[in-house]
């Protein structure tokens, strides 16, 4: 059974930082993507970051330049590095994985919440 297990939420100043970790575990078949959305109320869910296998970024424009995505193969896991934060980054992070095979669907994990107070 795949699971996604989310952690480094919180609360942080304006101006500050912080890291998300998604650490995927169950995995029998080969992922095409691991990513960061959010969500904040009343707004839909948007992109913030996915990495492909072979490193390939793709950043949502709100984050460009602040927020950094890196991932361990091997390991299965995903981080996201948060600088220069600002009361918009409020939101929970979804931890998203894209399987090669379209037909599995995606996986998410729980949410973590992220805070920023201006």
């Amino acid at each position: 059974q795949v699971q996604l297990v989310e952690s480094g939420g919180g609360l942080a100043q304006a101006g500050g930082s912080l890291r998300l970790s998604c650490a995927a575990s169950g995995i029998v078949f080969s992922i095409k993507t691991m990513g960061w959305w959010r969500e904040a109320p009343g707004k839909q869910r948007e992109l913030v970051a996915t990495i492909t296998r072979g490193g390939s970024t793709n950043y949502g424009d709100s984050v460009k330049g602040r927020f950094t995505i890196s991932g361990d193969n091997a390991k299965n896991t995903v981080d996201l590095q948060m600088n220069s934060l600002k009361p918009e980054d409020t939101a929970v992070y979804y931890c998203k994985l894209q399987p090669n095979a379209v037909y599995l669907g995606d996986y998410w994990g729980q949410g973590t919440q992220v805070t920023v107070s201006s």
